[in-house]
């Protein structure tokens, strides 16, 4: 599509239904339980009102506490797939060395570790993100990443490929009948920039660039021309990043689809239920008096009567003597086993669907020593679903350090060779030192490594440099680098 034509529903009716699955795993990853509240409580199905965050008898009223809890579960989820991604920055190399320095300070300036993280964490929940390279001189002088969710973005697919994509955003100033919108479209070689001024349903009619004070900078950039700015590069300057495909409501669109849509809202409203009834035994078990009316406090007219149990001294009452002064204990069990098996029963399923193992969440192991072996076997659920997103980061993280590069040369004049890295991400699993000492033992017993791969097996973060000089010092304090002092005597 080109930019949207003036007076038309927005969303574009064909995404409405992928914008409305959005709105509903967004709630889930928000933890907040009054969006929660608000995409349950106004969904036209009987069901879905029946959910726990959709029952309007359980809304608070006036002196009641609305006391259903919820355990933000979902956002843990999304939080331990970007971790398992990237809590270690993947390695992204160029064969040029000049060109490697210039894109490492990108890297680390642009502090695309952060963006990373963050954008994994959404498109795990959102079911994708969009990366885009970007340029603002009056922030910074080189190029940097930016992360755009599922939700404001018009992707357009060929073949699979993204070949365009349409972001918008709300402006300032918008009011609940007003809103006005900035279109950013972009196309191979140019970014088109547009404002429209219309309703929260329609996209209303195009205003200049110039009547709204977030996008006047744009008008006054000197690359303005007409309303589209030249990237000077023929790559298109944002990637789609599916968090898993193929998307199982809508299989036609080759869009992403989120870790929630197994689907595992059951889980999560059945979690939420369970957690709710064990505050409420809580809330219920605790100690109560039923006491005689003639212990109670008579406080004025209209004003009821109460009892102080803090009292120390009482004057004598017209009632006559009984066992325990008429007073009486009541006190309600707690089920704490059933609801915390119940709970982990819940959680562990939701993992599973997910594509997680238990263990990722702490909920295996129950606090007792396991080997290394135990624990990769574990967590093999966990390495999969990595290794899979991982293969959907791959291609557009390197397309986006390329362009980077090529808006580094093309715009602030860096005198390099653009060149399309490679991406390469870890294991994932950090090995604890008594195990690499162990597996380092029985390797230099077997006389099947160098002391050189040893070094790098212990420190696969040092360079070949730094790995030579350990080398050095080793063989010199073990006097194993010494020559040997018979040489080639003729014996």
């Amino acid at each position: 599509m080109a930019l949207p034509e003036q007076g038309t529903a927005w969303p574009p009716p064909a995404w409405a239904p992928v914008y409305a699955q959005i709105r509903v795993d967004d709630a889930w990853y928000s933890g907040d339980r009054r969006r929660l509240a608000q995409v349950y409580g106004t969904h036209a199905q009987h069901a879905e009102r029946r959910r726990l965050w959709g029952r309007r008898t359980a809304e608070p009223r006036p002196g009641r506490p609305d006391h259903r809890l919820h355990v933000p579960l979902a956002g843990d989820i999304a939080a331990t797939s970007a971790d398992l991604l990237f809590a270690d920055m993947p390695a992204i190399t160029v064969e040029d060395t000049a060109t490697q320095d210039r894109l490492d300070a990108l890297l680390e300036e642009g502090r695309v570790q952060q963006v990373l993280l963050s954008g994994a964490e959404q498109a795990a929940a959102l079911s994708g993100v969009f990366l885009r390279a970007t340029w603002d001189r009056t922030i910074a002088d080189r190029p940097f990443p930016t992360v755009v969710q599922p939700d404001q973005a018009i992707p357009e697919f060929r073949f699979g490929m993204l070949r365009a994509v349409t972001f918008w955003r709300e402006l300032d100033g918008s009011t609940p009948s007003v809103v006005y919108r900035h279109i950013e479209r972009h196309e191979p070689g140019r970014i088109v920039h547009a404002v429209y001024e219309g309703t929260p349903d329609n996209v209303g009619r195009r205003v200049p660039l110039t009547e709204h004070p977030d996008t006047t900078d744009l008008a006054d950039s000197l690359d303005l021309d007409g309303d589209s700015v030249s990237t000077r590069i023929q790559p298109l300057t944002a990637a789609y990043v599916p968090n898993m495909l193929p998307n199982r409501l809508h299989r036609t669109a080759p869009i992403g689809r989120s870790d929630y849509a197994a689907p595992i809202y059951d889980q999560l409203n059945a979690l939420d239920e369970v957690w709710t009834s064990w505050m409420r035994d809580i809330r219920l078990a605790r100690a109560r008096l039923i006491v005689p009316e003639g212990y109670l406090r008579n406080e004025g007219t209209g004003a009821g009567a109460s009892f102080d149990d803090d009292r120390e001294v009482w004057t004598r009452l017209k009632m006559p003597p009984n066992e325990g002064n008429g007073i009486t204990l009541n006190q309600f069990d707690i089920r704490v086993e059933e609801h915390q098996r119940t709970a982990e029963a819940l959680m562990r399923q939701a993992a599973q669907s997910a594509g997680y193992s238990a263990q990722s969440f702490g909920l295996d192991g129950g606090g007792q020593p396991i080997t290394a072996t135990e624990v990769d076997s574990r967590d093999a659920r966990s390495m999969v679903t990595r290794r899979k997103k991982a293969g959907y980061w791959r291609d557009p993280v390197a397309d986006m350090c390329h362009v980077l590069l090529l808006l580094d040369q093309a715009h602030f004049g860096s005198r390099i060779e653009p060149a399309r890295p490679r991406v390469e991400f870890g294991d994932g699993v950090a090995e604890s030192e008594e195990a690499t000492a162990t597996t380092l033992d029985l390797l230099a017993r077997a006389g099947a490594v160098s002391t050189a791969t040893k070094v790098k097996i212990l420190h696969p973060e040092w360079d070949d440099t730094a790995v030579q000089a350990e080398v050095a010092a080793i063989l010199a304090e073990t006097g194993a680098g010494a020559p040997d002092p018979v040489g080639d005597f003729p014996m």
